[in-house]
């Protein structure tokens, strides 16, 4: 305590001094452009020092720490006999005959205080640091420190010890009164947070606490014991620039965002029951309850994906100015990067994702319906954003593009087969010395044979054309069963073949060069030759 009354006797008689010394900028503004460093002993800073480019603050201060602690170590050297020798230039302290430091002009300056009062500051501050490093390594301070270091270890302990049991206790007492009394949040039917949520949300809270407490325990167990030991005093006077001052720090940045988070949060939950509304009301939609007119109910799901993600992109434009850090160079660097990159890659995958909207609005097709895309023919599995599934009648898999169905013919064998049925026609090329009316009636006696074709409206013949060599005719048949209809295209084409063998008419297609001797006709006795098997008996022979 007396060399600190010396010191602060020493800082009073010199600071009229120093105030009829500063003009302009005061010391301190001026100290903090001149890099120093500061003279640390067991941890603890005695003083900072100044440097030149030659013999930087930071090798200066460790030279002085260096002698100081070689001082201390000298069993036969005396603290007051530290003394002080003013020369011209500087003013230097000794330790016996060793020179401690010396205490230049600049040094002074730099505290704003005359040279002769510093070096007297130092001396003391120096004898104070030489009593407390032998003071701290004698026996007696070692087994106080180890006495106090395991009390705070036992007291540690117990600590976390009660926290844990508290914290248990706190849960099952929560839990066994109020449990029962948490139930979801809901409108009417609509439940929108559910009890078990909720209790999850206690109980993290919870959690959380009880983790802060802990960890607050260890925090200033370490400091305290750290702090007991000469060696490691350092690291505990760093612990709070460690974690202390980045808490703090933090905590400093959330008190000024407080409000914006606060609005965020509001937002985010705004938002996010918006969403669930009107996922239900879609929902409602698709299933039929709620009618809206005009409105198809397959739109619902592709219109409540396409709503979502424009309350989405809304929300994040009012939260944008909101966002901590979003006033950066930093952030607006990423966005631009960000949004570059999804401008250049997602070009063909945005594409898609409008041409399959526009898609579903024009109800080109729907799942299930037998549709041809280019030169592709299956049966609509998926209908998703950007791509479309077939399955062709070979089960084969087809994945095409909206953007290429959006800008290519697209047949729907489905959509008016439900209600007029669809018309299957083939061709066949027939001489002109076979009468048209035997024609036309073999046709329609093959349609009427067929199994699967529709009885009404009835099938009918058309005349094509009066080619060079042959009348071509077309027979037009009604299905209401497009994924059949290359099932009923063969059956048609079989039956065809029967009757006009049967009628003993030859069939001229494709071309016809001059006329045979013999028909081109199967005879009827010909007509199951093996391994072909007699219609009706097939299923008998494996009975």
């Amino acid at each position: 305590m007396r060399h600190f009354a010396v010191i602060a006797l020493m800082v009073l008689a010199s600071a009229a001094w120093g105030q009829t010394r500063a003009t302009g900028d005061g010391p301190e503004e001026e100290a903090s452009l001149i890099e120093t460093a500061q003279v640390v002993v067991d941890g603890q800073t005695l003083f900072r020092v100044r440097g030149i480019s030659s013999f930087t603050a930071s090798r200066r201060a460790e030279a002085i720490a260096g002698r100081i602690v070689a001082l201390a170590r000298d069993a036969g050297f005396d603290p007051a006999t530290l003394r002080i020798s003013e020369g011209e230039l500087s003013t230097q302290i000794f330790g016996g005959p060793r020179q401690m430091m010396s205490v230049f002009d600049a040094d002074a300056s730099l505290e704003g205080v005359r040279r002769a009062v510093l070096a007297e500051s130092h001396m003391a501050v120096i004898r104070e640091a030489i009593v407390n490093y032998r003071n701290s390594r004698t026996p007696a301070a070692f087994r106080q420190t180890a006495l106090k270091c395991g009390l705070a270890t036992l007291l540690a302990a117990a600590l976390i010890f009660l926290v844990c049991r508290v914290s248990a206790w706190t849960i099952a007492g929560i839990e066994r009164r109020f449990r029962e009394r948490i139930h979801g949040l809901a409108i009417q039917s609509l439940e929108l947070v559910r009890a078990e949520r909720i209790w999850g949300i206690v109980r993290t809270a919870l959690g959380m606490m009880r983790t802060a407490l802990m960890l607050a325990v260890v925090f200033f167990y370490l400091r305290y014991v750290l702090g007991r030991l000469p060696w490691t005093r350092g690291a505990a006077e760093r612990l709070d620039d460690w974690i202390i001052e980045p808490l703090a720090y933090l905590a400093r940045g959330l008190g000024r965002e407080i409000p914006d988070i606060i609005f965020l949060a509001v937002l985010f939950l705004v938002v996010k029951y918006v969403l669930r509304l009107l996922r239900l009301l879609f929902s409602a939609l698709g299933r039929g309850e709620v009618r809206w007119s005009g409105f198809d109910p397959e739109w619902a799901d592709p219109t409540f994906k396409l709503v979502r993600l424009l309350t989405v992109a809304f929300a994040l434009v009012v939260a944008f100015p909101y966002i901590p850090g979003s006033e950066s160079a930093a952030f607006k660097g990423v966005s631009l990067f960000l949004g570059i990159v999804f401008s250049l890659g997602s070009s063909s995958a945005v594409a898609n994702i409008i041409a399959g909207y526009v898609m579903t609005y024009r109800r080109a097709f729907h799942e299930g319906d037998v549709v041809k895309i280019g030169d592709s023919i299956g049966m609509v599995t998926q209908v998703r954003l950007q791509v479309t599934h077939l399955r062709t009648p070979k089960n084969e898999e087809i994945i095409v593009p909206n953007s290429t169905i959006l800008g290519s013919e697209v047949v729907n064998y489905t959509t008016l087969a439900k209600s007029r049925g669809l018309i299957l026609h083939t061709t066949v090329g027939i001489g002109y010395e076979t009468p048209w009316r035997q024609v036309e009636a073999m046709l329609l006696m093959a349609a009427e044979r067929t199994p699967g074709l529709m009885k009404d409206p009835k099938p009918f013949v058309l005349q094509r054309s009066l080619g060079d060599f042959a009348v071509n005719y077309e027979l037009n048949v009604y299905c209401d069963e497009p994924p059949t209809m290359v099932r009923l295209y063969t059956e048609l084409h079989r039956r065809i073949l029967d009757v006009f063998n049967e009628y003993g008419v030859q069939i001229m297609t494709p071309a016809y060069e001059g006329d045979p001797d013999q028909p081109k006709i199967v005879p009827r006795s010909q007509w199951h030759a093996a391994p072909a098997q007699p219609e009706g008996t097939a299923g008998q022979k494996k009975n």
